[in-house]
């Protein structure tokens, strides 16, 4: 998608006037959707679209698939 950038940490918690502890807090609380780029140097990556979505509606409600396991309860040894 060429027309939604990807933002930094430091350029989202900017737009939003926050502290960039704030919005790392938000990632990884599941509140704001971010892409990890693999390592703690590295950082992440948030979509434009993300930061509008969060305003339009508080939190985000999009749910993330369950592994196979939580979805189907485990059978018991007899």
């Amino acid at each position: 998608m060429a027309d939604d950038p990807l933002l930094t940490v430091n350029e989202v918690a900017e737009r939003l006037k926050l502290n960039p502890k704030t919005i790392r807090r938000w990632i990884q609380s599941g509140k704001l959707h971010a892409i990890g780029l693999g390592s703690d140097r590295a950082g992440y990556r948030i979509r434009a679209s993300e930061i509008e979505l969060l305003l339009q509606g508080g939190a985000q409600t999009r749910q993330l698939p369950l592994p196979s396991e939580a979805r189907e309860p485990k059978k018991l040894a007899a």
